[in-house]
């Protein structure tokens, strides 16, 4: 029994998505138990302080909301491409080349397009949740002669945020699913190199900065004024 090219996705294209899902296992244990070691962790300690000053908050809001709507609608607009092309039996010899050195019978690029739209869609539910958070803070930073926590603030910023960290990780996904349909090779490569570039983006080296509320910072003004006149006194 000799070794066909076939047989290589069933090992390369496993192996590529193992190594990024115990990338991303990692991330998340980090994220959760050690936040500092991580850019998501550091960020959101930034966050946290950023939510008090509203008066700036909106327009970063409107930015982050902006953004968030743009790359869902490249996500939706893909995943249809990829719907009508799937649709197109037709299309499937354009990756059925000899030059690709893997499987190419139409079960596979089937399996091929269906993980890639997917991912797509995967993508745009994350954007439009992102969105939906970001929107939800809008309003409460906005609401006018209101005593709402900052805590609620925090935390629909923070999930906009975990909502968006989601959708780009599945865009990633989707790089490597395009890759692919040029063959398993390509496709593990890029994973391995994907991940080495993913960890040098999210570590975070840079201590967290502790930062002070400005009711805390205005009632110990009060105290030290009113303990400086009583010395004066």
């Amino acid at each position: 029994m000799y070794f066909e090219k076939e047989y290589l996705d069933l090992f390369l294209v496993p192996a590529g998505l193992l190594i990024m899902f115990a990338y991303h296992l990692n991330l998340l244990y980090r994220y959760l138990y050690l936040p500092h070691t991580t850019v998501l962790g550091f960020e959101n300690n930034n966050k946290r302080a950023w939510a008090d000053k509203r008066d700036t908050a909106i327009s970063v809001i409107s930015s982050n909301l902006s953004a968030a709507t743009y790359l869902c609608s490249i996500s939706l607009t893909l995943s249809s491409l990829i719907g009508a092309w799937l649709g197109s039996s037709a299309n499937y010899n354009v990756f059925e080349s000899r030059l690709i050195y893997g499987d190419t019978r139409a079960t596979t690029m089937s399996i091929k397009y269906i993980a890639l739209v997917t991912c797509f869609l995967l993508a745009f539910s994350c954007f439009v949740h992102s969105a939906s958070h970001f929107v939800h803070a809008n309003y409460l930073i906005s609401t006018p002669d209101s005593d709402i926590p900052v805590k609620y603030i925090e935390k629909a910023v923070i999930r906009g945020g975990d909502f968006w960290l989601l959708g780009l990780r599945a865009l990633y996904f989707a790089l490597n699913l395009i890759l692919w349909f040029f063959g398993p090779i390509p496709m593990f490569v890029s994973s391995f190199i994907m991940v080495i570039f993913l960890h040098s983006l999210d570590t975070n080296t840079t201590p967290l900065h502790h930062h002070r509320s400005p009711t805390r910072q205005t009632g110990k003004k009060v105290i030290e004024r009113a303990s400086g006149a009583a010395d004066r006194e």
